[in-house]
């Protein structure tokens, strides 16, 4: 568990750097916010699309979509039942801090723990749990504060990660596997993604001034880092996947709400700040959860 931990802490060594660049307003504020649309806009979707055409999809993703879903859909059924106790904008902040992710870290840790394998694993994971993430969560928030769902959902089709996804399954299908510049390009690009996107990370964590129940925050964690890797291990008994593959699955599992959540949160009228203190808190307590996860994963694949 110790070795997990190191391979880990760099990771959260960017994080933390992050957060004391944005507190020591070097650079600025503006600073952040361009590069937070730099990532979302060009370098993820460049990392997505380099590789996922390149990546091997013939052996069938059927056993690891699996292990994601289950976690995903435990989770996100736990953070609904929570919610219905509480007022709409609150339950909202629940079910969404219970079942969403931060795609960014889940990468980064993935690369850093394993290696180019566990990365390319953890993209088409990426592929597999974005467009079903956000379209269940949309429709579970309209669902819960009403308005605005249609008009997000459609701003869903021109999210730059889900394109990027998407042209990246295009070009594997068609077999434009190395097309020349343009490949090229985009794993330069996708290169950059993961280190400016983990001090964007830290940079917008909010230690100060936080406010919310601290139930909430709580039974999101027990949807978040307890509900979901559970169901993922569970599924794990039956379906009997490659050690890798559960390990990657349990990352996504016990990856911390994503910076993501405060924006639908916002948009959608739910409760935004209470939201921040789910992410703030979810990502601090990740420092110690992520490397148990992967260890409690670690005993089961050795079963």
């Amino acid at each position: 568990m110790f070795t997990i931990f190191l391979a880990i802490a760099p990771v959260f060594a960017l994080i933390l750097m992050g957060y004391g660049l944005r507190r020591g307003g070097i650079p600025s504020t503006k600073f952040w916010n361009l590069n937070d649309r730099l990532v979302y806009w060009v370098l993820m979707p460049a990392l997505f699309f380099a590789k996922i055409s390149a990546a091997d999809l013939s052996g069938g993703l059927g056993d690891y979509a699996l292990l994601l879903y289950a976690g995903f859909f435990a989770a996100i059924l736990c953070g609904w039942l929570f919610g219905r106790a509480y007022a709409a904008p609150q339950g909202s902040s629940l079910m969404q801090g219970s079942a969403r992710f931060n795609t960014f870290i889940g990468l980064a840790i993935a690369e850093a723990v394993f290696g180019t394998a566990g990365l390319q694993i953890a993209v088409l994971g990426s592929a597999l749990l974005v467009p079903v993430v956000n379209v269940t969560v949309v429709t579970l928030m309209t669902r819960q504060l009403g308005g605005g769902g249609k008009s997000i959902l459609k701003g869903l089709v021109k999210n730059p990660l889900i394109l990027g996804i998407l042209a990246g399954v295009f070009f594997n299908f068609a077999g434009l596997h190395e097309v020349p510049v343009l490949h090229e390009s985009a794993r330069i690009l996708g290169d950059a993604a993961l280190p400016i996107m983990l001090l964007c990370v830290g940079a917008n964590l909010r230690l100060r001034g936080l406010s919310g129940s601290v139930s909430v925050i709580g039974l999101s964690i027990v949807g978040k880092h307890l509900v979901n890797p559970l169901a993922v291990l569970l599924a794990a008994l039956v379906l009997n996947p490659a050690p890798l593959t559960l390990q990657i699955a349990l990352i996504f599992a016990a990856l911390p709400t994503g910076v993501a959540s405060y924006t639908l949160a916002r948009e959608m009228r739910g409760d935004a700040p209470l939201m921040a203190a789910i992410i703030t808190t979810q990502t601090l307590l990740s420092f110690f959860t992520l490397p148990l996860t992967l260890y409690l994963g670690s005993l089961i694949s050795a079963l």
